[in-house]
This record gives C-alpha cells, structure tokens and sequence, in this order.
C-alpha cells in the first residue's frame, strides 16, 4: 500500500514523473551504450565478405534512389518459415559496408536478401522493364528507362572516398582504378577483368548485365548488384569468426 501512494506522486506532479523517466532512461541507455566503449567491433569476421566493386555500388545507389527499400527489405529474420523461405538467416557482417544498410521493415514484395544468382540477368530485365510480365500478380511500378539511361559515373570516386570514410576499406589501388573497374565489370571481353577480381575477390564476374553491349546503362549496374545480394558467403561452410577483442 505504501508503494502505492509512493507512486500516486509521481502521478500527480508532472514534474516528478519526469525527473522519474529521464532517470529510468539514463539508467537502461548507460546499461546499452556504455559497453560499446569498451568494444572494438560487435560484428563477427565472415570469410567472403567484402565491399563493392565499383559498378555495384552504383546499383546500389540507384536502388536506394528508386526507392526499392521501401517494398523490399533486405534481412532474413531466424525464424522457420523465414529460412524456408529466403534461406540463411541474415547476418550481420553482410550489411557491414552498407551506409545506409536496407534490413526494411515492410515487405509489399519478397526479402531480397538471397536474390543474387536466383533469377538470371534476362529475367532481372524484364522484371524491372515490366514486372507483370514475368509476376503476373506485381505491384511493383516499371523501370524500363534503367535501360536507356546510361551510367552517369563521373563522381565515382568522390563516392568511394565517402565510403572510405565511414570504415569501407577501399584502398589507394581501388580509388584509382575505380572507372576502368567500373568498365571492367560490364564488359564480359574486358581484359581488365583479372585486375578487378584481384583487388575484389574471384567471385566478381564480369558480363553484359543489361544485353546492350552499345553502352552502359543503369540497368547494368542494377541487376549487378541485386546479382551480388546473398552470395559472398558460402554457407555450405561457413563458420562464424569472433571479432579480434572477443577472442
């Protein structure tokens, strides 16, 4: 009873109360923060996991600049019915070089997180040039001018630079051959494409994304990307490494 009235004060008198949350508030954001002072990463080290190549990062780019976030997220929750669904549950090293990352929250269309290699670069096409023509039931609006509009990479490296400043390690090599990796990437006779896949990984394929070998489009570095999304780690074998302070 004598809690009771204890409580009825803070209750009554407005000023109370909130002298009451702000020091509930401090209390659990002390008990959530402070650790971090102390870490020096709370994310695991994945085998595969790397940064994107030049081209994917402008899909990227044009992935959040069209809103393709909002209907579709990008991170498997670790529950049955999502794993049956769209496979290994997300981890969190795979958004590690992602700023901002694209987890979502709404899902108007499926999770994108394991789409790459799914579909091939024709379907990808006419998914986005028509949607309906492959998805009968879509929503999803049309992105036929993705293939008209070519790849305007002229501020490349100043958006790498960005990256690299907010921890994406991409090295002095990367920044200065960023064009013509660009290049590389979406020209499948490019004999640049051994020096790509040196500085990003033998995984990196290189290929006409968008079926016109005329020029390089927007459509090119979209599918690029959405074709990388989900296929950097092998989780066949994977096995998750603890950050260098946890060990």
């Amino acid at each position: 009873m004598s809690l009771w009235k204890h409580h009825a004060k803070f209750e009554r008198h407005s000023l109370w109360l909130i002298i009451g949350i702000l020091i509930v508030v401090s209390i659990g954001g002390l008990v959530e923060i402070a650790p971090l002072f102390w870490l020096q990463g709370t994310i695991e080290k994945v085998d595969g996991m790397r940064r994107y190549t030049p081209l994917e990062l402008e899909g990227r780019d044009i992935y959040v600049r069209e809103g393709c976030y909002l209907c579709h997220s990008q991170m498997i929750r670790p529950l049955r019915d999502e794993v049956e669904r769209y496979g290994h549950y997300s981890l969190a090293a795979e958004s590690m070089y992602d700023h901002p990352f694209q987890w979502g929250s709404k899902r108007t269309g499926p999770d994108l997180a394991r789409v790459g290699g799914k579909y091939s670069d024709a379907w990808h096409r006419d998914h986005l040039k028509d949607p309906r023509s492959v998805v009968p039931e879509s929503v999803m609006p049309p992105y036929q001018f993705l293939s008209n509009a070519e790849l305007d990479y002229r501020d490349l490296v100043d958006k790498m630079k960005a990256q690299k400043t907010v921890g994406v390690p991409y090295t002095d090599a990367d920044l200065a051959n960023a064009k013509a990796d660009l290049e590389a990437q979406a020209d499948p006779f490019s004999t640049d494409a051994v020096a790509l896949r040196t500085r990003y990984g033998p995984k990196v394929v290189n290929r006409d994304f968008d079926g016109d070998p005329e020029k390089i489009t927007e459509m090119d570095a979209l599918v690029a990307y959405l074709q990388m999304l989900g296929t950097l780690v092998d989780f066949n074998s994977y096995k998750a490494q603890a950050p260098e302070n946890q060990r």
